[in-house]
């Protein structure tokens, strides 16, 4: 949620920044790109962290990184400073990986899709109430308001840090036996039950831990390899040929949902505050009010495309799901080459963002599934850089040819970056719908 408001929020400082410190649009554009720079840094950044040492401690990191400068840009007493708080603070923001790998990492296997797209949600409602509080902060109170508000979230991350356990799969996978089943006690005691008896054992070290009968709580695994700590270890090990087709994959769908699904956001914006200049025959009047309120509208279509979601991942599997939310979301934004009522246009917004964060929230749930545990947070941060990536361009395209009267260009792109993507989903090796988290790479892959 957190990270949610904190990308939402450009879509409405930026205006009320330019307009106060008489900024140019390239000026207004660059406190978006510095944003998702940030985030192209922390994304990979806090994955080798968070593989190197601990799921915690990736946590503890990107919270602290991102409460602090999301405060401090609020305070920000010219343009430069604002760059930079809020560049830091998209460092932070880039752990987004981290929390989702974590959370999936203690999920079982039977109802993984559905406990990820709850998961995603929270994304949904970070979105909706940070339309919500542009809309009543910014005409009354102002954008450094709406900043230090908007900061709460990151603050509260901060705090339920010290409820979360460490990843029981990550100890297990570092042989730290009786850390393991120290937090698989613990789950237990929360969930009411008691651990199956048996021997708990590690690929890696000597130490076991038996509470009583013979039985392994956690297999040994063979025929697979461990892999080294070290930065670029972990590259190579992407770039591997056991992974090299999935990574290539991932970054293709990465890239093209960021853009797709920033775009439709800014261009809600673009499009609500700039008819008036490429049509003048338009009827339609433009306001502060109307950005808001179609900004607002748009972000309660991820509602259903979480439904959607959440019914279609468990059903038809990942790679199916997505494929059927790409053409979707695809034929929703077609009509939008051409000039629309504003009714229309919100309307068509509507239905082609409900898709593209359906497809946004099924990849953040395979792409983790495809990955090992000893990569998982390194794999998924690096896919989303390159996803940060797509949020840097974005801004050229949507707000530059858009507020250019080049909505047919822009619109065409994003089109193109859809199909792309579907095309590339088809080739992913495998679907990961009902199997078991690897936590090591398969030599024999």
């Amino acid at each position: 949620m957190a990270e949610a408001m904190e990308v939402m929020i450009l879509s409405f400082i930026g205006p009320s920044v330019k307009s106060e410190w008489g900024l140019s649009s390239g000026q207004e554009s660059l406190l978006t790109t510095i944003v998702f720079a940030g985030m192209l840094v922390g994304a990979y950044s806090w994955g080798l962290l968070a593989d190197n040492y601990g799921r915690r401690m990736g946590l503890l990191s990107v919270a602290v990184v991102t409460s602090l400068f999301a405060l401090l840009s609020a305070f920000s007493p010219n343009y430069i400073s604002l760059v930079l708080f809020r560049m830091v603070g998209g460092i932070g923001l880039g752990g987004g990986p981290v929390y989702s790998s974590w959370f999936l990492e203690f999920v079982p296997i039977r109802n993984r899709g559905f406990w990820m797209v709850i998961f995603s949600t929270f994304w949904t409602i970070g979105t909706i109430l940070e339309a919500s509080l542009a809309w009543i902060i910014i005409p009354t109170l102002g954008w450094r308001w709406l900043l230090a508000l908007s900061s709460i979230p990151c603050f509260a991350a901060l705090i339920f840090y010290f409820l979360t356990l460490e990843s029981p799969r990550y100890l297990y996978l570092n042989g730290r036996i009786s850390d393991t089943h120290n937090v698989l006690k613990k789950m237990a005691a929360i969930n009411g039950t008691e651990l199956p008896p048996g021997t708990l054992v590690s690929d890696r070290t000597n130490e076991e831990y038996t509470p009583s009968e013979n039985t392994h709580l956690l297999s040994t695994r063979k025929h697979e390899t461990e892999i080294t700590k070290s930065p670029f270890s972990s590259i190579f090990t992407l770039l591997s040929s056991s992974l090299l087709k999935t990574t290539l994959l991932s970054w293709a769908v990465y890239f093209g949902n960021s853009f797709s699904y920033y775009g439709i956001v800014l261009m809600t914006s673009e499009l609500s505050s700039g008819q008036s200049k490429c049509w003048p025959h338009a009827n339609e009047a433009t306001d502060d009010s109307s950005l808001y309120r179609n900004v607002f509208i748009t972000s309660i279509a991820e509602l259903p495309g979480l439904v959607l979601s959440a019914v279609l991942v468990d059903k038809v599997g990942r790679r199916i799901s997505m494929v059927i939310m790409y053409s979707l979301g695809f034929v929703f934004l077609l009509p939008l080459i051409f000039h629309q009522h504003e009714l229309i246009t919100t309307s068509l917004l509507f239905g082609s963002r409900m898709f593209i964060i359906g497809t946004y929230t099924v990849a953040g749930i395979y792409c983790p599934e495809l990955y090992p545990t000893s990569v998982r947070t390194t794999g998924v941060g690096v896919a989303s850089a390159v996803g940060r990536i797509a949020g840097m361009i974005c801004p050229l395209v949507a707000v530059g040819l858009v507020s250019g009267c080049h909505q047919m260009a822009a619109v065409s792109l994003f089109e193109v970056v859809i199909i792309m993507s579907g095309i590339s989903v088809l080739f992913f090796p495998v679907e990961t719908k009902g199997r078991k988290l690897s936590d090591i790479v398969d030599v024999n892959n």
